[in-house]
């Protein structure tokens, strides 16, 4: 899009973020992440879903800190990095799935979306639509949902991280049932958009093959026939900051 779109201001942290180690995933909501200050942190995962089938330990991370000693695990992983721990400068992928709203939300006020949404002059968060809560409703005529897709890692990984064998993935119902509510929608509104978020570098988001792709690739079908858009927008994530890079049309499913 339009060069000054994407120089918008970045969405600045609190405070920098800290770089450590992950060393262990127990389970889908934990990571233990080694911060140089002995013994390992826990730290909340917001990624609900496996990450591209890498498995993480041994990847530099960045942590940010609620500093809510009402949290059971006040520290959340927010990116990781396919580099060497002892990389000069590195780039990292965002994970904090849960964070892309107000990330959006930010850039959607600043105006960089203008291609997907024209002015934003009213903005609503979490609209019922039929048996959903949509993400966003914007100038009340366009329902826009975001996606942060982490199931697959669409970038080039270095040999030295280490994969798992994936795992079946069905589980397409909900974004099945956004796309035919969203589909439904323009019988009374202008615009319906999906919006898939990436943070890392990344040529073209592809839907992932699994068992259900014929399936929800007909859903794709149907719901683009009907007039819902899909786009994508590219971030960068540093220790102070997100910053819009991209966005652009899907073109390709």
């Amino acid at each position: 899009m339009t060069t000054h779109e994407c120089d918008r201001p970045p969405l600045l942290f609190p405070e920098p973020l800290r770089e450590g180690v992950i060393l262990a995933r127990p389970n889908r909501f934990i990571m233990d992440v080694d911060l140089g200050e002995g013994a390992p942190a826990r730290c909340h995962c917001p990624a609900v879903s496996r990450i591209g089938d890498l498995d993480l330990a041994g990847r530099p991370c960045l942590v940010s800190d609620s500093h809510n000693p009402r949290r059971k695990l006040p520290l959340t992983v927010e990116a990781f990095s396919l580099q060497q721990p002892d990389a000069a400068e590195k780039q990292w992928i965002g994970i904090n799935q849960n964070a892309s709203n107000r990330y959006v939300e930010h850039f959607l006020r600043e105006g960089a979306f203008s291609a997907v949404t024209g002015p934003v002059g009213q903005l609503r968060r979490e609209v019922p639509l039929g048996s959903s809560r949509l993400d966003f409703l914007v100038n009340e005529n366009q329902y826009l949902e975001v996606k942060t897709p982490l199931v697959q890692i669409q970038t080039a990984i270095p040999p030295w991280v280490p994969t798992v064998p994936p795992a079946p993935f069905d589980s397409t119902e909900r974004v099945q049932r956004h796309l035919r509510e969203l589909a439904a929608s323009l019988q009374h509104n202008e615009r319906a958009v999906i919006l898939y978020c990436l943070y890392y570098e990344n040529d073209g988001f592809r839907y992932y093959h699994g068992t259900t792709y014929e399936e929800m690739l007909a859903c794709v079908d149907e719901a683009r026939a009907a007039g819902v858009e899909l786009w994508q927008a590219d971030f960068t994530i540093t220790p102070e900051s997100v910053a819009l890079t991209d966005y652009h049309p899907l073109e390709e499913w």
